[in-house]
């Protein structure tokens, strides 16, 4: 018998201050097929997502598509919050775009002692890894925001 895996809560604790960046990490399923990285996939997603940081639900700092997953460092409004926000944005993506995803998603939240710019970096290299690109700069699946978080839901 398998043991039943330990569900985490995906709630920001109280005293995680507003404006906290989380490394996200959302499958699709079944995983090893280009879900996410066709040019109308491409477009929808990154959509989504700029209404939701337009609408202040969150704020994106970068955004990976990998074929069948993808990697974000996102800070989220205190209000949803992000299960809500994240459990809404799928929902939303996968009757828009047809977008299978695995249920529930990985979510790290950047302490002090954890560098934004190791993760970024990380997270740029994942194409060069998986052997789609030779370097990070020719991946076309990735965005990055320079906007700065303000807490009160504007950025």
């Amino acid at each position: 018998m398998v043991p039943e895996r330990k569900r985490l809560p995906h709630e920001i604790p109280g005293w995680v201050g507003n404006g906290a960046i989380f490394f996200i990490t959302v499958c699709s399923v079944p995983r090893g097929l280009n879900h996410l990285c066709t040019p109308e996939q491409s477009a929808a997603i990154k959509e989504s997502i700029d209404t939701l940081k337009d609408k202040g639900v969150w704020w994106p700092h970068l955004v990976l598509l990998m074929p069948d997953h993808m990697h974000l460092l996102i800070s989220f409004a205190e209000t949803p919050g992000m299960l809500a926000s994240m459990r809404s944005w799928k929902r939303y993506t996968a009757k828009t775009a047809h977008i299978n995803w695995q249920d529930g998603f990985f979510d790290h939240r950047l302490r002090r002692d954890e560098s934004f710019v190791e993760k970024a970096a990380y997270i740029r290299m994942n194409p060069v890894r998986a052997g789609l690109a030779q370097n990070p700069e020719e991946w076309p699946h990735i965005w990055e925001y320079r906007q700065a978080f303000q807490a009160g839901g504007k950025s």
